[in-house]
């Protein structure tokens, strides 16, 4: 049993959260950087067209997770004092967890992506397979496997 109140758990979690998104939006942001600039090196213009469309998904999958990951900070500054914290933590956690599993998807995209290149379809299909599977399972079986655990 914890002596705190519902307003001071509001304010820790969100501290929480927002230490948490301090954690994964440097990781999505490198790899977007990375994804930018491989369509101006030598060679990229010879790679296949289902090479293409793997790095666009890439793109577009890190794209979208820097802005779910960075969404959070800009929900809390254009709310600042309007007694919304509650339901803005609650958001942001949803805002987060699309961010983060869309940076899943970068991430295996551009395996598969690097990988292909480097040795071919088939070890490129399974290091993306391998990459899609750990993801799974430390970022959604786990957690998701404790939640019904008690709290020690």
């Amino acid at each position: 049993m914890t002596d705190e109140d519902r307003k001071e758990r509001v304010n820790r979690e969100l501290i929480e959260q927002l230490n948490e998104l301090r954690v994964a939006l440097p990781g999505v942001q490198v790899l977007f950087a990375f994804l930018l600039i491989l369509p101006f090196q030598q060679g990229f213009a010879e790679i296949s067209d289902s090479d293409r469309l793997i790095f666009s998904a890439a793109l577009l999958a890190s794209a979208l997770a820097a802005a779910l990951l960075i969404a959070p900070s800009m929900y809390h500054r254009l709310n600042f004092r309007r007694r919304v914290k509650e339901q803005m933590l609650f958001d942001s956690n949803k805002l987060a967890v699309s961010g983060i599993l869309l940076t899943a998807v970068g991430v295996a995209c551009s395996m598969y992506l690097v990988v292909d290149v480097v040795y071919g379809q088939t070890p490129a299909v399974l290091a993306t397979v391998a990459t899609l599977l750990t993801y799974g399972l430390v970022w959604l079986a786990l957690p998701l496997a404790r939640r019904g655990e008690p709290e020690p």
